[in-house]
């Protein structure tokens, strides 16, 4: 067997070794199938759309095919008091939004995690509305190309109304027992109805939110605008002889947010450009 053979012969058994393992590798990836096991029943579907209703959901903006200004956002303030809105958004969460959507209207967006350090000086430099200090910081590399300044402000985050409901059955089931006579079938109907709990309960939220356009040479104030939208969630139950079903939905804190930024930004978007 000649020196070419051999040499020949290692290497195929060598690509195919590396093909085999190659084909098992490929074949031990995780299936993205949903692996749920409640998938295609009545709780899944359910489920499912009251997602699908809180997904985010791209705006098309009227103006889009129109670049717009060069922009930085900063981040804005909340005046809010509500606790449960203060502990799940912060200023810089809101100007994350801000900054995704105002890139879709097609204006060209500095991002404030290119600018560093420099975000504190431009937030109190136009936070303060002091011309000089705006003017020195601008100056600055692609700072220089920058028309204008937005911030985004949250006047309003109050839960405005809650209405609960429910039934419980079983001050009903002790008056069938008792009016059955001690009769199984009283005793029975009795049972049947001290097991039904129905419960209701929703809630109303209402959030606003400003927004400033500011010159980024001047400070001053160019346009400013204001939009609440009201959410709200609900969650239902119902039990009857030990078989409860449940349900809970509606726009959450986070979603609604998202959903008043883009209203903004189509305001701005539409008015401004």
């Amino acid at each position: 067997m000649s020196n070419d053979f051999r040499a020949f012969k290692t290497t195929a058994v060598s690509t195919l070794l590396v093909l085999a393992a190659l084909g098992g590798a490929v074949q031990a990836q995780p299936s993205f199938g949903n692996p749920s096991p409640t998938a295609g029943t009545s709780t899944s579907d359910k489920a499912n759309a009251a997602a699908d209703a809180a997904a985010y959901k791209e705006v098309e903006y009227v103006n889009k095919n129109k670049r717009g200004p060069a922009l930085i956002v900063i981040p804005g303030e909340i005046k809010s008091n509500n606790a449960s809105f203060t502990q799940r958004f912060l200023p810089n969460n809101i100007a994350d939004f801000a900054e995704l959507e105002l890139s879709q209207a097609n204006f060209p967006v500095l991002e404030r995690t290119n600018l560093g350090p420099l975000v504190n000086e431009i937030s109190l430099a136009y936070n303060l509305g002091d011309p000089q200090a705006a003017r020195k910081t601008m100056q600055m590399g692609k700072l220089k190309t920058t028309k204008w300044i937005l911030k985004f402000d949250i006047l309003k985050a109050e839960q405005i109304a809650e209405n609960k409901k429910g039934f419980d059955g079983r001050a009903v089931g002790g008056l069938l027992s008792i009016f059955g006579g001690g009769s199984m079938a009283g005793q029975a109907a009795g049972t049947v109805a001290g097991s039904v709990q129905t419960g209701d309960t929703t809630g109303v939220w209402l959030i606003g939110m400003r927004y400033k356009i500011m010159d980024a040479n001047t400070t001053e104030q160019v346009a400013q605008g204001y939009k609440d939208l009201k959410m709200e969630v609900g969650a239902t139950s119902t039990s009857v002889m030990g078989v409860s079903e449940g349900a809970k939905g509606g726009v959450g804190l986070d979603t609604m947010v998202q959903r008043l930024v883009q209203t903004l930004v189509w305001d701005i978007d539409s008015k401004y450009k």
